[in-house]
């Protein structure tokens, strides 16, 4: 395991795979390393669901920090192509939390669960010893909808095409430059730093997998979170049993990312990227599902191809997963020289 972050496959092979509880029939995708969400059948009803930690980060402001901690819980359960429709939701807070602020975070969550249609149907909520920012309980959201709706996980195919939104390492932008804004401002110009805090509002693949799944016969989605783009496309290819070839020249790079990974040097292909999603598409889709992106006025190419064979290839350079994603390290170290 490592010493942050997510575990890897080998870990959860030897550990989490094989306890799993009972075995039932109504379970028709169960887990898999480096797959978001699972479906079970109830009386014909596909109900997809995910679960995630609640992250807030009171730095960011908490009615910002709520935004992106409701937005983090929706998109597993978008990336299956059925809109997200419900919500469990458990927070163990730390004392220090007030009311108020407590109550901006409540609210804000109520107001982009009205936006999307979510229902919350219950939850918990306590104050605890012991409980620190960010990770501030977890929660669960579910989408209901019919199978034939559902996009697999493992489905991508053979000649299928790569498209990908927005580009790299959208959120490890988006939060390093708010947390550590004062310390780029000796060595970046405000320009370059506007542009990478005006990513945060990027940070959500919510609308990007409804809009694509919506377009066109999309195969399989994943929100490139955890190692980026890269490990998000490893873990397509592997979940599907076939290969990736990715031109990361067709890629979208956004405003102020290149300049912020190099500030905090970062590799921004391997880093963190809620909010980048990552989709095969069927050669016959690929124009109606770009057009349905650009006309919601997000940044998307077609940047590769599934092949006959395994794992990923960038650039024509065969590429292993990234193993440890360079964000949190990263956010240590920085936090750090900001208290220091």
């Amino acid at each position: 395991m490592p010493e942050l972050g997510k575990v890897d496959r080998e870990f959860f092979d030897e550990y989490i795979y094989p306890n799993l509880g009972a075995e039932r029939d109504d379970v028709t995708l169960g887990p898999q390393h480096g797959v978001d969400f699972g479906v079970v059948d109830i009386g014909g009803q596909a109900v997809a669901m995910a679960s995630d930690p609640v992250f807030v980060m009171p730095s960011l402001g908490f009615e910002r920090a709520a935004w992106f901690a409701f937005h983090i819980l929706m998109s597993d359960v978008a990336v299956s192509g059925l809109p997200p429709t419900h919500l469990s939701v458990d927070f163990n807070l730390p004392p220090e939390i007030t009311n108020e602020e407590f109550r901006t975070v409540w609210e804000t969550f109520d107001a982009e669960a009205r936006d999307l249609g979510v229902s919350v149907v219950t939850g918990h909520t306590g104050r605890y010893a012991g409980c620190n920012y960010p990770m501030v309980g977890g929660a669960t959201a579910l989408s209901v909808g019919e199978f034939d709706d559902i996009v697999r996980p493992d489905g991508a195919q053979v000649g299928d095409r790569v498209v990908i939104t927005k580009g790299p390492a959208i959120e490890a932008t988006g939060l390093l430059s708010i947390q550590f804004e004062s310390l780029m401002a000796d060595a970046m110009d405000a320009e370059a730093i506007d542009a990478a805090t005006d990513r945060f509002y990027d940070m959500s693949p919510v609308k990007d997998a409804l809009t694509a799944a919506a377009a066109g016969p999309v195969t399989a989605m994943h929100d490139a979170t955890e190692c980026g783009i890269y490990g998000g496309l490893y873990e397509i290819a592997r979940a599907a049993g076939v290969g990736i070839e990715l031109e990361t020249d067709r890629v979208p790079m956004q405003p102020g990312v290149a300049e912020a990974c190099d500030f905090f040097g970062i590799d921004p292909w391997i880093s963190i990227s809620e909010g980048t999603l990552l989709a095969t598409v069927s050669p016959e889709g690929v124009d109606d599902v770009l057009a349905a992106l650009d006309a919601e006025d997000i940044p998307a190419a077609d940047a590769g191809r599934v092949t006959d064979g395994s794992g990923l290839v960038v650039d024509g350079e065969p590429t292993d997963h990234p193993g440890v994603d360079p964000f949190w390290g990263t956010f240590e170290e920085y936090l750090g020289k900001l208290q220091g």
